[in-house]
């Protein structure tokens, strides 16, 4: 049996892993705008391969030193040859950008999964294949009208113990399925 000091003993150690947890993230990267030259961030840069997190990971590319009025798109090259496009936008008259990934885009290049829509119209993603593998990556943004580039590291990590659990009742709910090919 517990005893109400070892239950107020677990509650602060839970407490304290918590505070632990959700302060270890780094501080979003801020672009060097002493720099002229083009360059690329991206926040965050660390994501997951887990359904869950990536839909509720707000993946953001910025760079400066483009000309206005270009465009821009950004490719990820990584592990295996893995080379997926997953960003692109206009160049702003300041010679910057703000490229978000999207949803469909986190789900179908990096995820490898498909979107359909079940009876009542909700939006399943369905997955028939591995995603891209996790490591290191080498985000690169060309710039479309001229030859600028500029490039940034992005890490892909296999899901935590929590987001797959988190996909497992996605799976449950229907919200997401698991396809043999």
């Amino acid at each position: 049996m517990f005893t109400r000091k070892k239950f107020n003993f677990l509650k602060l150690l839970v407490m304290a892993c918590l505070i632990i947890g959700l302060g270890c993230s780094n501080p979003p990267k801020t672009l060097d705008r002493s720099v002229s030259k083009p360059q690329l961030i991206v926040n965050p840069e660390t994501i997951r391969l887990a359904v869950s997190k990536l839909k509720s990971t707000d993946i953001v590319f910025e760079g400066s030193g483009f000309k206005p009025g270009d465009s821009i798109f950004i490719t990820l090259s990584g592990p295996g040859e893995t080379k997926v496009v997953v960003a692109e936008g206009p160049i702003k008259p300041d010679g910057t950008f703000k490229a978000k990934v999207t949803d469909l885009t986190k789900f179908m290049e990096i995820m490898r999964a498909d979107i359909v829509f079940n009876e009542k119209f909700q939006s399943v993603v369905v997955i028939k294949q591995p995603p891209i593998p996790k490591g290191v990556y080498t985000a690169k943004v060309t710039s479309m009208l001229s030859n600028l580039t500029a490039e940034t590291k992005l890490t892909i990590n296999d899901p935590t113990l929590i987001d797959s659990l988190k996909d497992w009742i996605g799976k449950l709910t229907g919200k997401i399925e698991y396809k043999k090919p």
